[in-house]
């Protein structure tokens, strides 16, 4: 299938995703409707495991072709690869499973998402100094910012690949590249580009990205990268059956761990959403990611400059395309957006609504590739 035949074949757009036929769904930054071949894979196995153990109806095979695909999708090695259910979770094991000294200290955006903040501050408490990024504009980090707040005594950077309301995507090659060579590790949320605009590894120490917004995934069902020089390093911060050595599950005088990024799964995997996430992970390649980018992209050049006319504020409307998104947020003064998307969603149009620290809202607006250009001219005419 690919995404031509999406949409240009109005059947076979709402067959796979069937929330079209419903409402127009442009939500995707927040928590995605599932594609048909997502709900039926994991109908599948539920039903599969109705019929013995839940364990069998999920081959090992198929938990290594997940870990294969995932890895695929971030340019990183299976062995690098855990999955380590949400995002928060993921990011507090890099928090607490870190040599941390007291003096050290880290850079971190303060408006991120809170799972992006909490596990960091929280190491304050061990004597960490916890800087936050001093930026000019809403939600828009550049090179030059993160690059101009960190010292010899920086040892981390944790940073959003695409800021949850700005939309504004950060240079993860650029300031990957930077901090490696001042010997700083970069952990990046990645969950609201994976899936959507191409996002390698290559400079990135520990990425994060739950499977419910852009991935077509189930909630809970995590991807977590850590490079494989750094396995030593990062101590598992969790630890049962599955992570440690146990021949016949019996406890061992010593604690050993797997070679590789298993060492991070404490115990039962979440099967159900591992089927979800691999299924949502083949129909992504399947379209290619490259081409989902270009897609978003467009849709965006169709939103912002109509809104704009509108008299709407868009953020980060002046964005080039290499820091452009899917995300986009907007406001108008005095509009009162809370009974606009109330109307939007009685229109059967699903957006979302974010906040900022100052309170102002906005309506947030996110598409993927399955919207079409007339989906797009309907929001507009609403708005």
């Amino acid at each position: 299938m690919t995404l031509e035949e999406i949409l240009s074949n109005e059947e076979l757009r709402r067959h796979e995703f069937p929330v079209t036929a419903k409402k127009i769904f442009m939500a995707h930054a927040a928590v995605c409707a599932l594609p048909r071949r997502v709900a039926e894979t994991i109908r599948h196995y539920s039903l599969e495991s109705t019929l013995g153990d839940q364990e069998e109806a999920m081959p090992l095979a198929q938990i290594q072709k997940a870990r294969a695909l995932a890895a695929q999708l971030i340019h990183c090695q299976p062995e690098e690869m855990a999955f380590v259910g949400p995002t928060s979770l993921a990011l507090s094991f890099v928090a607490s499973g870190l040599p941390w000294r007291k003096g050290d200290n880290l850079l971190v955006y303060f408006d991120d998402y809170p799972s992006n903040v909490y596990p960091w501050m929280a190491l304050a408490e061990r004597g960490v100094e916890v800087r936050f990024i001093n930026i000019r504009d809403y939600g828009r980090i550049r090179s030059i910012d993160v690059l101009g707040q960190v010292d010899e005594q920086t040892r981390l950077v944790a940073l959003a690949s695409n800021h949850f309301v700005s939309g504004f995507r950060i240079d993860i090659t650029a300031i990957g590249k930077a901090l490696r060579d001042r010997h700083i590790l970069f952990c990046v949320d990645g969950i609201q580009t994976v899936g959507a605009f191409p996002t390698s590894v290559e400079h990135v120490d520990f990425l994060a990205a739950d499977a419910h917004k852009w991935l077509l995934g189930p909630c809970g069902a995590g991807i977590f990268f850590v490079r494989k020089s750094l396995h030593v390093k990062l101590r598992p911060a969790v630890y049962g059956w599955h992570n440690i050595r146990c021949p016949d599950f019996v406890a061992q005088e010593k604690l050993v761990y797997p070679p590789d990024a298993r060492r991070y799964e404490a115990g039962s995997a979440n099967l159900v959403g591992l089927a979800g996430l691999n299924a949502g992970i083949e129909l992504l390649l399947e379209i290619g990611i490259e081409n989902i980018a270009a897609r978003l992209l467009h849709l965006r050049g169709l939103i912002v400059p109509a809104l704009q006319q509108k008299g709407w504020t868009v953020l980060q409307a002046d964005a080039p395309p290499q820091h452009a998104s899917a995300i986009i947020s907007i406001y108008k003064k005095g509009a009162d957006l809370s009974a606009l998307r109330e109307k939007l969603l009685a229109d059967h149009i699903e957006v979302s609504l974010r906040t900022d620290r100052q309170g102002q809202h906005y309506i947030r607006i996110s598409p993927h590739f399955y919207n079409t250009d007339d989906e797009v001219h309907r929001l507009l005419e609403k708005l």
